[in-house]
């Protein structure tokens, strides 16, 4: 029962993401990279000493981890269930009435790909879940995932051995694109199908931005590997 949370403690995380500035701050990380309290007051637009602060505030309530290199250090997400639940608030706010909450992220590019934490988000990803479910790779159903016999094969010609990924996190679960209202993958899978596409070069990271950019050799590397429709970058944004 120790670790049971009460509404005390649950209104103080709550304090501390409610603050425009941190919540900026933990949007930005959502890129899944560490980033320096620098880049972090740019994405806040608050200055460097007020920055510090809510560094501090973050990191004592392990929403933040910190990592040093040499004279550096590099801030990042504590832990995917802080991802997960910076990634529910973006559902909540972009589900409220239109004059307070714009639906989706304005940016083309990042409605086209971006990164959600450790996973691809946006047309791009719904794609790779439609694909993977209408070839039977993937059983989708209640926010959770199973990848079949036939699946496992794919994705080990495809470069990702599923027995070699930690059992500590799903292997396969969907998360609510909050751009296109559909479900794409998350879990061990999704963190690993960037991370391959990132390693063969079909995906490159956008500086400052959680956009990802789709190269000559991803563009042909994803329409062929995974049969995606001819029209899969003009599905409408739901």
């Amino acid at each position: 029962m120790a670790n049971m949370a009460s509404g005390n403690t649950v209104a103080e995380v709550a304090h501390l993401i409610g603050d425009a500035a941190r919540a900026n701050m933990l949007a930005a990380l959502m890129g899944g990279q560490a980033l320096t309290a620098g880049e972090l007051a740019r994405h806040a637009g608050v200055t460097p000493q007020t920055t510090s602060g809510h560094l501090i505030k973050l990191t004592e309530a392990r929403l933040l981890a910190v990592e040093r290199q040499g004279r550096h250090r590099y801030y990042r997400l504590a832990s995917p269930e802080v991802a997960q639940a910076i990634h529910a608030l973006s559902v909540l706010a972009v589900a409220g009435p239109k004059r307070h909450h714009p639906i989706g992220p304005k940016d083309a590019a990042l409605r086209l790909a971006r990164t959600c934490y450790d996973h691809i988000a946006g047309r791009l990803a719904l794609a790779l879940a439609d694909s993977l479910v209408r070839e039977g790779h993937v059983i989708l159903s209640d926010g959770a995932g199973l990848v079949t016999d036939c699946g496992r094969r794919f994705l080990t010609d495809f470069g990702i051995n599923t027995e070699a990924l930690h059992a500590r996190r799903p292997l396969c679960r969907t998360c609510l694109d909050w751009s296109e209202r559909r479900p794409h993958i998350a879990g061990q899978l999704g963190a690993a199908l960037l991370g391959n596409a990132l390693e063969q070069g079909w995906l490159m990271r956008t500086p400052e931005s959680r956009a990802l950019r789709i190269t000559r050799s991803g563009e042909i590397g994803f329409a062929t590997t995974f049969r995606l429709p001819l029209n899969w970058r003009e599905q409408p944004g739901r």
